[in-house]
């Protein structure tokens, strides 16, 4: 109650703030901000003109099918976790698969996942966790173990006891709690470059939520530009899309709010490590991931897989973070056929005992 209190009133004062905050921004120097390659597929330096303001619980946002609520009480405040129960479009296979996403996505963000998996058979669960999407902003101390324990929630109600799980980013490490907690609900796990592959606390002194707060407050086009270039090794202007949500956001009358909530998930991310859930995974698993995802990506990743009790590794070679975007042709295939129970990757080598 203390955090919710104390954020609050943040939130309520910095509303004058961040109309001080864009000022400054739109007074930055060009030269700051990224520059489009010449003749190449590059993120404009400036954001179009015409866009504005979009809404923190993207009502303005199309989902690619019908979006349903579960109502709860989390923390002493009432809040609704938004998903989408999607039936198979193929013949039924009899099993699901939860979809959970990452820190700067969203359900939405899995359209293509939900098409392919649901062809194959599959019913589709595709929530957006509290904090995102169309979930409630609450203002309270999240951890990865309130996402993890809100999917069980929604599973819970939605009468699923065992499924498989396919997960993206900060969805990795909600799936490695999740699994970790609940080890016998998941047969199949993928995960697509986890995050939060090593604990990083060591020689790093915690951050105050304050001091996150207003450098999330501060976030601008540029800022917005850089972090989604890095995703990806050659750039799309479809991309553009998920800039323009993040972007907009930072023009909405909602904002300080929203940047409250990204700064206390942001603080989840850094101070709640699960390299310490992955020897409790008990799903076989698949880490799979863009080979480009920075230069320590398949290192980590090959430790993940050979950490968790029955896992196996494939790297995508030349694709960053976001290969259902940037590669599903060399994604989707391996995915469903690890899904079917074909082991596609590079498991750990034992040596036998002479």
């Amino acid at each position: 109650m203390k955090v919710m209190r104390w954020a609050a009133s943040v939130v309520a004062v910095s509303v004058m703030s961040a109309v001080l905050v864009t000022s400054l921004v739109a007074q930055a120097p060009a030269a700051a901000r990224p520059v489009a390659a010449q003749g190449s597929s590059e993120p404009p330096g400036e954001p179009p003109a015409d866009w504005g303001p979009m809404s923190i619980n993207l009502e303005d946002v199309p989902y690619p099918h019908p979006v349903k609520y579960m109502a709860f009480t989390l923390e002493g405040q009432d809040v609704r976790m938004a998903y989408m129960d999607v039936g198979p479009s193929g013949t039924p296979n009899g099993k699901s698969v939860v979809l959970l996403h990452g820190m700067n996505f969203f359900g939405e963000a899995f359209t293509s996942t939900i098409e392919v998996l649901r062809k194959e058979g599959y019913r589709v669960i595709v929530p957006d966790q509290i904090g995102y999407g169309r979930s409630s902003k609450a203002i309270l101390a999240y951890t990865i173990s309130t996402h993890a324990n809100n999917t069980k929630r929604l599973l819970d109600q939605l009468g699923i006891k065992r499924t498989d799980m396919v997960t993206h980013s900060m969805g990795g490490m909600v799936a490695s709690r999740f699994n970790a907690t609940y080890p016998d609900i998941v047969e199949n796990l993928a995960m697509i470059n986890q995050i939060g592959l090593s604990d990083t606390r060591a020689g790093r002194p915690a951050r105050e939520t304050t001091e996150v707060y207003k450098s999330v407050l501060a976030r601008d086009y540029a800022e917005i530009v850089r972090g989604m270039r890095a995703y990806y090794v050659n750039w799309k202007p479809e991309y553009m899309k998920y800039v323009r949500i993040h972007y907009g956001w930072t023009l909405s009358g909602d904002w300080p709010r929203m940047a409250m909530v990204r700064a206390l998930q942001q603080q989840a991310i850094a101070n709640d490590p699960v390299v310490y859930d992955w020897p409790h995974i008990k799903a076989r698993t698949l880490v799979i991931g863009g080979e480009k995802d920075g230069p320590s990506y398949p290192g980590q990743a090959k430790r993940v897989a050979d950490t968790v009790q029955n896992g196996q590794l494939y790297i995508i070679p030349g694709v960053g973070h976001n290969p259902q975007f940037e590669a599903p042709d060399k994604l989707f295939p391996v995915l469903v056929r690890f899904l079917k129970g074909e082991d596609v990757g590079t498991k750990k080598t034992t040596t036998s005992s002479p």
